[in-house]
């Protein structure tokens, strides 16, 4: 009799995924086959069997712990539950691992109805698709070798063991017959693969992670190229080609290509192995890792790090231009990909098992397996290079706020908290570029004290509330004038200076603030009360 076909954990999860459910654990990875979807109440004797995914829709919370249990003991590779509070969550994911079974959490809006539905066509899709010719995704390629063009400032193809072009990018660089060839006929020309191959450069390819160099062939019409191939462990799955232009390859361009071959490797293997998963399944876990969610032993064990040496997350943005504060949304996150795939080819030069998430406008790296003394400083060196290439290679500035290195992956939701508060507080300085905690931790601590002040009602002064409304009644600039006044120590000149106003103007200005306001300028405290309260209320408009 044969086996019912199945569908690995990590292709469900891409079908069910966000915003139905987050993975908590997975203790024995991605790769285990799930064949069935049943419905678990303790109400009813229904009991899970091998290779099922098991819907817990009577009990959630701590009252589902007995129910996991079960199902693990039954054979099931996942259990989904609604699990509540965080200490429940933190509960159930223990008892998950434990028990070795895959753990996810279903959000409480969730109806159980539509997440059996949504599961159940994945497994149904995969047994109808197993043995069919699923086509390839390149359009993530494309972006690749764009990318690549541009850090190497050469012509990008990517191609397949055939030899076959997977995807290319846009040049208006010179570029030779092969190239041409190679683009209009999808394939490189025999004649020069012969060559090719007689030459030992295939050989070498394949040999693992070397950088080939080919020189310039003016009797064949053939430009300089440089060639990396793209492997999976010790299998081949294509190469990436950079030709030169009409100016030298860039000199990071080994690295660059290093990087860009072990990025290529992860979409060629998708592609292969889960054409109907979609690219954020390493993200979302990335996100469900920084959130504290997942458990880190789950994910290190699917991108191949350590979770007992230290990591440390980098987080970058896009530094505001005001220059193109109208730019639209599509050309916003045109920049922000562009950002992320060079952010991606850096990291995984630097680390095989990095990992880079997207949240919302900013883009969050984790650098795992980092050496015990040195992993604060090479994350560091890191993020000024990825600088200093976007600067280079997309015009554009970015800022980023690295977090302390944590001592094993299950605290890099720390090292996250603390990256995402330095570039926060590097926020209001647009000429702030790449700073660590020992960099702006004054600023940091007024950043999250504004914070404070700007969300809790309860703290701000009405007395600065009405010098605002003044502001807005006359137009008379009493507060920005307040605030220059007290962030210059009682310094007229230099307020004034910053304002572009005369001293007068500005003694008049700060004088009829505290008559409307009543604040007495010459207490110590009520002078830092409201440079905090003006600031608050500058930050929330």
């Amino acid at each position: 009799m044969r086996e019912i076909a199945g569908v690995p954990l990590r292709q469900l999860l891409n079908a069910v995924g966000e915003p139905l459910v987050d993975v908590l654990a997975a203790p024995g990875g991605f790769d285990a086959e799930v064949r069935d979807v049943v419905l678990v109440d303790p109400e009813e004797e229904v009991a899970a069997r091998a290779g099922d995914f098991a819907l817990v829709i009577g009990a959630r919370g701590r009252a589902a712990m007995p129910l996991v249990r079960a199902a693990a003991r039954d054979g099931a590779v996942a259990v989904a539950v609604k699990v509540g509070a965080e200490q429940d969550a933190r509960a159930l994911r223990d008892t998950a691992i434990d028990a070795g079974i895959a753990l996810l959490g279903v959000r409480p809006e969730v109806r159980w109805e539509q997440l059996e539905s949504f599961a159940r066509t994945a497994v149904d899709n995969a047994r109808l698709t197993g043995d069919a010719d699923l086509g390839e995704a390149l359009g993530d390629l494309f972006s690749l070798a764009q990318t690549v063009a541009a850090m190497t400032d050469g012509t990008v193809t990517i191609e397949d063991t055939a030899n076959r072009v997977l995807a290319y990018s846009r040049s208006d660089d010179e570029v030779d017959e092969l190239r041409r060839l190679s683009i209009l006929g999808r394939q490189g020309p025999e004649s020069y693969l012969a060559k090719l191959r007689d030459w030992g450069v295939y050989q070498r390819l394949r040999a693992g992670e070397e950088v080939v160099r080919i020189e310039e062939r003016p009797d064949l019409g053939i430009r300089r190229r440089k060639a990396i191939g793209i492997h999976a462990g010790s299998q081949p799955l294509g190469t990436i080609w950079v030709q030169e232009g009409r100016r030298p390859l860039s000199e990071d361009s080994d690295r660059a290509l290093l990087g860009a071959a072990r990025v290529a490797a992860l979409h060629l293997v998708r592609q292969r192995t889960e054409a109907h998963a979609g690219p954020r399944f390493r993200e979302n876990l990335l996100a469900g890792l920084l959130d504290g969610r997942v458990d880190a032993r789950s994910v290190a064990a699917n991108i191949g790090a350590d979770p007992a040496k230290p990591a440390v997350v980098v987080v970058f943005a896009l530094r505001p231009d005001p220059e193109h504060a109208g730019a639209d949304r599509s050309e916003r996150e045109l920049e922000l990909a562009e950002l992320s795939s060079l952010i991606s080819v850096h990291a995984a030069a630097y680390r095989r098992s990095a990992l880079v998430t997207t949240t919302g406008s900013r883009v969050h790296v984790l650098l795992p397996d980092l050496p015990e003394r040195s992993g604060a400083s090479a994350a560091l060196g890191l993020a000024q290079e990825i600088a200093g290439a976007a600067r280079q290679h997309l015009r554009a500035q970015v800022q980023a706020g690295v977090g302390s290195a944590v001592p094993t992956l299950d605290e890099v939701a720390d090292s996250r908290t603390e990256a995402d508060r330095v570039l926060e507080a590097m926020a209001q300085d647009l000429g702030g570029g790449i700073a660590t905690i020992a960099d702006v931790r004054a600023r940091v601590v007024i950043s999250e004290l504004l914070t404070v002040l700007h969300g809790d009602e309860r703290f701000r002064d009405s007395r600065l509330a009405a010098l605002h409304r003044h502001d807005a009644e006359h137009g008379a600039g009493l507060a920005p004038s307040l605030l220059a006044y007290l962030e210059h120590f009682g310094d007229v000149r230099g307020a004034a200076q910053r304002l572009h106003v005369h001293p007068n103007t500005l003694r008049y200005r700060v004088k009829r603030a505290a008559e409307i306001t009543g604040i007495d300028l010459s207490d110590p405290t009520e002078r830092l009360n409201a440079q905090l309260q003006l600031l608050a209320a500058r930050r929330g408009r």
